[in-house]
Order: C-alpha cells, then sequence, then structure tokens
C-alpha cells in the first residue's frame, strides 16, 4: 500500500464518491474506499472518523468560512462580512476544476438519506459558525443571525447554480449576486 504518497485526504475523497456512485452508499466499505485509493484502513480513520464524513471534509469549510468572516474589512456591514467570506470560498474551495465534482458529490448525497441529514446538520453548523464570527466582530446577536441565515441562503442558491457543469460563473462573484437578490427579497416579503 502506497500510504507515504502524498494526498492521502483528497485520493480518499475522490476513491469514496467513485464507489458511492458506482455501489450506492450503503453498499461501499471504509476498506473498499482505503483499498480503491491505494491506503490502509488505519490511513482512512486517521483522515475521517467514517465513511459518512469523507464528503464532507472535516473542518475545512468551517475553517474557510471563519478565517474569510474575520479577514473582512473592519468597517465592512455584516452582510459584506458574509460576502468577503464567500469569495474566500470560491477562490480556495469551489474552483473550476472542483466543478464536476460538485456536481457529483451533489448528485451522490441527494440519492442517500443519511448524506442529505449529515448536509443539513453540516449546513446548520457553518451557519452557527457565522453568527458566531460575526458577533466576535462586535454584530449584535439578532444581526447577526439574521446576515448568517441570509448568507446560508445564498451560498445555497450559488452553489446549486456553480456546480451546474455548463455554468462556468465565478462561484464568488455568483454568490454576492445572489446574496444582493436575497437581500432585496427579503426587504419585499
Amino acid at each position: 500500500m502506497a500510504r507515504w504518497q502524498p494526498n492521502a485526504s483528497e485520493r480518499l475523497v475522490l476513491a469514496a464518491l467513485e464507489l458511492f456512485e458506482e455501489r450506492g452508499y450503503e453498499n461501499t466499505t471504509v476498506i473498499e474506499i482505503a483499498e480503491r485509493a491505494g491506503l490502509t484502513k488505519s490511513t482512512f480513520f486517521r483522515h475521517f472518523p467514517d465513511k459518512r464524513e469523507v464528503l464532507f471534509g472535516g473542518g475545512t469549510m468551517t475553517g474557510l468560512l471563519v478565517d474569510g468572516l474575520d479577514a473582512a474589512p473592519a468597517g465592512a456591514s455584516p452582510l459584506e462580512t458574509v460576502a468577503h467570506a464567500l469569495d474566500v470560498i470560491g477562490k480556495k474551495a469551489f474552483t473550476p476544476d472542483r466543478r464536476e465534482f460538485g456536481a457529483r458529490r451533489s448528485a451522490v448525497i441527494a440519492a442517500n438519506p443519511e448524506l442529505r441529514e449529515r448536509d443539513a446538520l453540516k449546513q446548520l453548523s457553518l451557519t452557527a459558525s457565522m453568527v458566531d464570527a460575526l458577533k466576535r466582530r462586535g454584530v449584535p446577536d439578532l444581526t447577526a443571525r439574521v446576515a448568517a441565515e441570509l448568507g446560508a441562503l445564498a451560498w445555497k442558491i450559488a452553489y446549486e447554480r456553480w456546480r451546474d457543469t455548463a455554468n462556468d460563473d465565478d462561484f464568488g462573484q455568483l454568490a454576492r449576486r445572489i446574496l444582493n437578490d436575497v437581500r432585496a427579497a427579503s426587504a419585499r416579503c
């Protein structure tokens, strides 16, 4: 087994995605994922606690999100701060070369109730992380919650559109446009 080769985590994710597409999530084991990636079961568990987590990136997205919120300009409004974080995510995670992967990943998640549940929990966690980061910037609780919820909705819609392989929009720009649309729609409610 080629345990010393680089990118073990990425190799495991790609192997899992392939197997989930071929056999289904329920019919794929951790051992099969590790073998497909050319790694061992113990290497799998050094990177992920279970096979469900392999498609959810551990804390990577949360870290990018919080870093993006923290790095927003000091005078930015709460929604501008969220938009800045979505830009960071677009530049570091939702790059054009990841679009096809995003579409494939979404299809696998949509096909399995357990993965849909995990995805929903991940979204709730990301929204809570946005609230906490905004509050650390001095944003009042209710304002932070509203900005985070609007940001989460914009993120969801932007991701749905971005992962369409016929689309060539930059995720950050797409997310900003949708965040503005979401803000405008909420004002009309």
